[in-house]
């Protein structure tokens, strides 16, 4: 019998613990409640301005910054040990998780459930308006494929309809054009390309345009020697595998394709004597011997190949042995383009970074090797003069190059580098440049966004919006595409570390236009918040467009890095 009494009341007290966990749980579901409609009085006037169909999203992305505010680990760990749902993917619908909770809770303490309101966003309704604003930003997906495919279509696609035709028909969901590089001419017909292909094969391949935004880069270089350097593709043995494949004709006719590993640019008169199986002798700028084979004509130039490395140089002779006939034809190879020259970087060197645009070059030595000036490059945006301060963090070329600003002048930066490789990072013209610790002021249209904007607005279905770290960005924007007939969709890039913590209310002014997505350009976003929390960032981002209902582009390189 005392082993009876024993048993129960040892039932009685785990009766009572379980009771007071469920009153714990049960208290702190109702303050996160409380919390969400507190929140959402406090964001009222933004919620109103949302576009209606973003209405209810806009109320569950606050109830979602309500449920972020607290800590839930222990919240989690109590709900896991008495087996109830966890809150780990409750983004979408939040006061239904948490309203659903409350009722299991008030069931098993035995007490009535709380009165659900009827507006609450339900799970289901959840899943529908993120398919629905997926659809309207991307339109429909392909056939056994969740994912839309986002494809960069390179300058060659304006004269290229093959290459569109052949990416829309693989399963290009997306085209996007980057308003950072050609022109209108240019971005005009891909365009077209993309509407004839659409048209051709059934499919809707929308446009995304990205205006280039307050993009900070290294300036020009000094213009290298005017040298062209091609070489065969050998094996591990050194044997050819592949010879080096040369288009020969005059400076103003390119090759009718990307195949040529070099361009020699020849008087018009010589192309017309060259014929198939003439051999072109020359002697390269180290003073080596060579020779190319003419393969064969096409169009108004002549395909060669050569066997051998060269470095051929503008002025170089050239001398033409015929086959079926005696006699030779000399010529000298035109002007060709100055090698592209870069700075070489090791750990520990000085590099001065200078508001003014002339042209960077290396450090400068001596005939005994000692330093006569430092190596030097412009910066493209001399605005960040202003902002950044001695002992911060800089950045170039993706984070391939790390450097901490050890001194400060009106026009200058001087630079010490802290990581390159050991065999030394080469730093080129038009490359990126971080300063991930700095306050930069610098946000919100360029002069060159609001001039490609009369183009983008007529004919993008989307515009990717580069660079945004305030809600004061979107509303420039707003204001800019008000003036505008058409009204193409939204995409927000999150490139800075800046724009991740200022993400929700960026999303809430966004959200007044529809529809609206949200791109992770994860090159330098990763550049600017670290490798170490980048994982975290990126996840916490889509769940910040979950909550929003709204679609994410995971960018940079993505398909290429998974095909690898």
């Amino acid at each position: 019998m005392p082993e009876i009494k024993i048993k129960s009341i040892s039932k009685k007290i785990n009766i009572m613990n379980t009771q007071d966990k469920l009153l714990r749980i049960s208290n702190q579901i109702a303050e996160i409640i409380a919390k969400a409609y507190e929140m959402e009085e406090n964001h009222r006037e933004l919620i109103e301005q949302v576009h209606p169909l973003y209405r209810e999203s806009a109320l569950n992305l606050v109830h979602y910054l309500a449920l972020r505010s607290f800590d839930l680990e222990k919240l989690q760990t109590r709900l896991r040990y008495l087996g109830l749902p966890a809150l780990d993917s409750a983004e979408a619908h939040v006061l239904s998780s948490l309203w659903s909770i409350q009722n299991i809770v008030n069931h098993l303490r035995g007490i009535p459930d709380a009165v659900q309101p009827a507006a609450t966003l339900s799970v289901k309704k959840s899943e529908k308006l993120l398919r629905m604003n997926t659809r309207k930003l991307f339109g429909y997906q392909s056939k056994n494929r969740w994912t839309r495919i986002m494809v960069t279509l390179p300058t060659s696609a304006a004269e290229d309809y093959g290459l569109i035709n052949r990416l829309i028909r693989k399963g290009m969901n997306s085209a996007r054009i980057n308003c950072a590089h050609d022109s209108p001419e240019v971005w005009a017909q891909m365009i077209e390309h993309i509407k004839q292909s659409n048209q051709a094969s059934k499919k809707r391949c929308k446009v995304m345009m990205d205006l280039a935004g307050p993009k900070i880069r290294t300036g020009a270089m000094q213009p290298g020697p005017e040298i062209l350097r091609f070489k065969p593709e050998r094996d591990l043995s050194g044997n050819v595998i592949k010879p080096a494949r040369v288009w020969i004709a005059p400076p103003t006719v390119l090759p009718p394709d990307n195949s040529a590993d070099a361009i020699i640019p020849v008087e018009e008169s010589l192309v017309k004597k060259i014929k198939r199986g003439n051999i072109i002798r020359f002697t390269d700028a180290r003073g080596k011997k060579n020779q190319i084979i003419i393969e064969r004509k096409q169009g108004n130039g002549k395909w060669g190949l050569c066997y051998d490395s060269a470095y051929l140089k503008t002025g170089t002779r050239l001398t033409i042995n015929k086959v079926k006939q005696t006699g030779k034809e000399v010529d000298f190879v035109g002007t060709l383009l100055p090698l592209e020259q870069f700075i070489l970087l090791h750990k520990n060197d000085i590099l001065i970074l200078h508001k003014d645009p002339r042209p960077g070059e290396p450090a400068q030595y001596d005939a005994h090797g000692n330093l006569v000036a430092q190596a030097h490059i412009s910066c493209t945006l001399p605005e960040v003069f202003d902002d950044v301060l001695p002992g911060e963090t800089v950045f170039f070329d993706d984070g391939k190059i790390e450097g901490i600003i050890e001194t400060k002048e009106t026009n200058q930066f001087r630079i010490k580098i802290i990581h390159a490789k050991n065999s030394g990072s080469k730093l080129r013209a038009g490359k990126g440049i971080n300063f991930p610790e700095s306050d930069l002021k610098v946000s919100g249209l360029t002069e060159k966004d609001r001039e490609d904007l009369n183009f983008v607005a007529q004919w993008a279905d989307v515009v990717n919006l580069s660079f945004v770290n305030h809600p004061s960005d979107v509303e420039t924007y707003l204001r800019e595409i008000e003036t505008k007939e058409n009204k193409p969709g939204l995409i927000l890039k999150i490139e800075t570390r800046k724009g991740f913590p200022n993400l929700p209310r960026i999303l809430l002014h966004a959200m007044q236009i529809f529809p609206v997505g949200i791109m992770i350009a994860r090159g330098d976003l990763a550049v600017e918040t670290g490798w170490k929390d980048f994982a975290c960032i990126q996840e916490e981002i889509m769940r910040v467009g979950e909550a929003a209902h709204v679609p994410a582009v995971w960018a940079t390189q993505v398909l290429e890095r998974m095909a690898k």
